[in-house]
């Protein structure tokens, strides 16, 4: 089954349907796939494969039956390990949930199981989503397939790591900061953070509220819709899920021959400090949308550069305050040796939470602080509502947005942990969007010459998905990235 290995999930979907090859013949080639290059990736925290087949066996049964849920029915999907499943660990690559098994699932859990999707592993992250490079995951780093000296990207590196390495054909993530667009650049595969409401965050393990967002990995364009698709919708256990009418993805992609932009290319994301191969790349991608007869129009963004500094005061206040229930008291890892009830919480969280999650709830917890609130938490909330307003200026002169998504390709593995503000600076193009709650998505644009992906990015305005995944599947089309896999 070598041949399922980097098939997409239409494509599996499509074999599904016309009784070419069962749902057990995928699950198995994802097993063997995953048992021959998790030694090298380590993109999984764990992998029931009596779980997957049972899955697997179900859904060969409906289809024998008649009774086939949709296009993901048989299809594995791999989950990050923030993303609740029931009675499967959920352990945020952290040892305070090191031994945690969900109780329940999450909504968009519920909505896969609903349509079919087999359910395949948990994903290795950053510790609770903090991190740009998985090497702050409380377990194992996960590696990059195109160059395992590498990292993969955070902090969904494990959910981008395995569809890249063929073990997987679609997988989540979550995108706090460009969570799901650095790793997909890294990795080679398109990731798609939505508009800030779309898909519900009931079930995903909160970093930031007002940030977070789940979202689809996969190798084409054509994939994340139908996964985007899948997920999206309103849910009343979340108070941030919108009440509005989903975009309808797979059908903008399936309809975007011939479709003209208005392509903005903002000048504040080309800077100096780019690195040479992306810029030559992105600019290659302009050129070709306007050779396609797309208006190409500068436009600026002029908060651009706040956008690091106000991100990393907001994100670890709202962290500071959701991780403070764990306190080893009602659930998560509980010190042994402890004085009292005030020294119990200060030893578990001690010896559960790495250097990096406390780093991040010191900076919150100092934001918030009486005396430093007004100066600090509630001035970027300020300037968070400025960013805003730059976009919304730029989107009455274009469609979308075309910008580069990293810096530089994927860097090599402890080259930027003893300066975490270099580690920061590596989602300067990808935080804005989470800011001001729009959507944005990565796909491969070239290869550099050390042969490791380079991507770019496409921000649209709110509900702009179907714009998004439009125009890049017309680039995806007219470019070979997509056929390009690592030699793992």
């Amino acid at each position: 089954m070598s041949d399922l290995t980097f098939k997409t999930a239409t494509e599996l979907s499509t074999l599904l349907a016309s009784g070419a090859l069962s749902s057990v013949d995928i699950a198995n080639a994802c097993l063997d796939r995953a048992e021959a290059t998790e030694p090298s990736v380590a993109a999984f925290n764990s992998l029931d494969k009596a779980h997957v087949l049972a899955q697997a066996n179900a859904s060969d049964k409906r289809r024998k039956d008649g009774k086939a849920l949709g296009p993901l029915d048989g299809v594995p999907v791999a989950l990050k390990d923030v993303i609740a499943e029931k009675n499967q660990p959920l352990t945020a690559s952290s040892k305070m949930l090191a031994n945690f098994v969900s109780p329940y699932d999450a909504h968009v859990t519920g909505l896969l199981k609903g349509q079919g999707a087999v359910l395949t592993g948990r994903c290795n992250l950053d510790e609770f989503a903090m991190g740009s490079s998985t090497e702050n995951s409380g377990f194992a780093p996960s590696k990059n397939p195109w160059d395992t000296a590498c990292v993969p990207g955070g902090s969904s590196g494990g959910s981008a790591a395995c569809v890249a390495a063929g073990q997987v054909p679609i997988s989540l993530g979550s995108d706090t900061g460009g969570s799901i667009r650095q790793p997909a650049a890294f990795c080679g595969v398109v990731g798609v953070k939505p508009t800030y409401g779309l898909v519900s965050r009931y079930g995903l393990i909160a970093f930031a509220s007002s940030l977070d967002q789940i979202g689809p990995f996969a190798r084409t364009v054509e994939d994340s819709a139908l996964l985007l698709d899948a997920i999206m919708g309103h849910d009343n256990r979340d108070s941030t899920s919108l009440k509005v009418e989903p975009p309808k993805c797979l059908e903008a992609v399936k309809t975007s021959a011939g479709k003209k932009f208005r392509v903005g290319v903002p000048k504040e994301y080309f800077i100096d400090g780019l690195d040479p191969e992306i810029m030559t790349a992105v600019r290659g991608a302009i050129d070709w949308y306007a050779a396609q007869g797309c208006e190409i129009v500068e436009v600026s963004l002029p908060t651009t550069e706040l956008a690091v500094p106000v991100y990393y005061i907001l994100a670890p206040a709202e962290a500071s305050s959701n991780l403070s229930r764990y306190d080893g008291i009602r659930y998560g890892h509980r010190a042994k040796e402890f004085k009292d009830a005030i020294d119990l919480y200060f030893q578990s969280r001690a010896e559960g939470f790495g250097p990096e999650v406390k780093r991040r709830i010191i900076l919150g917890t100092y934001a918030l602080s009486s005396g430093y609130y007004d100066a600090f938490y509630l001035k970027a909330q300020k300037v968070r509502t400025l960013i805003r307003k730059d976009f919304e200026n730029a989107f009455a002169q274009c469609d979308f947005l075309l910008t580069p998504t990293t810096p530089s390709p994927a860097f090599k593995f402890g080259e930027k942990t003893e300066d975490p503000l270099s580690m920061y600076l590596n989602d300067i193009f990808t935080i804005n969007v989470n800011l001001a709650g729009l959507p944005g998505l990565s796909l491969p644009c070239g290869l550099s010459s050390s042969g490791l992906p380079l991507g770019m990015q496409l921000i649209g305005p709110a509900f702009g998905e179907g714009t998004l995944l439009a125009a890049a599947h017309q680039y995806e089309q007219a470019h070979d990235w997509v056929k390009l896999h690592p030699s793992l």
